[in-house]
């Protein structure tokens, strides 16, 4: 894995919603960051938000929620 930049500016709300001790952690804003520079698509948007929230402490409520919303979708079809 490509180390991350130590000196990286996050953001004071990101430094107190995210497990940031983890150098992982880092790395994975950081490339987030890097990729909202971009013009991105609205799934890829989604997608974004959804990954800063494995960056929380409780991951597992966003993933069951993005999981009952896939079901919907998909019973209702």
């Amino acid at each position: 894995m490509q180390k991350f930049n130590a000196k990286m500016n996050v953001s004071k709300v990101d430094q107190r919603r995210y497990i940031l001790s983890d150098p992982r952690n880092l790395a994975i804003l950081q490339r987030i960051y890097q990729l909202e520079e971009h013009q991105l698509s609205k799934e890829d948007k989604k997608l974004i938000l959804f990954i800063r929230t494995q960056l929380k402490r409780d991951w597992q409520t966003p993933v069951i929620v993005f999981l009952n919303k896939l079901l919907k979708k998909y019973n209702n079809a």
